[in-house]
């Protein structure tokens, strides 16, 4: 008899995708929950500056990814995208 399986936590995830690459590179960044594919380098850099201040920002909320309503994350990615 095989034992019953525990449910898995929920799963939740960010991915990034840069359209503006014209120089060839291939930009891949990925981490626990998310993924950021493609670009320009500031393309690039930027989304990646992006997410890690989002993960910043729920940290400091006491809020897991998979907990977050879409408007407040998309608020949160708002406030996270550098000017």
């Amino acid at each position: 008899m095989s034992k019953p399986r525990k449910p898995s936590p929920p799963k939740a995830g960010l991915v990034g995708l840069g359209l503006d690459n014209t120089d060839g590179h291939k930009r891949l960044t990925t981490g626990e929950q998310f993924a950021i594919v493609g670009g320009s380098a500031e393309t690039h850099d930027r989304m990646t500056e992006t997410v890690v201040k989002t993960f910043e920002e729920l940290k400091t909320r006491g809020k897991p990814l998979h907990k977050v309503e879409p408007q407040e994350l998309a608020e949160i990615l708002h406030k996270s995208t550098p000017r």
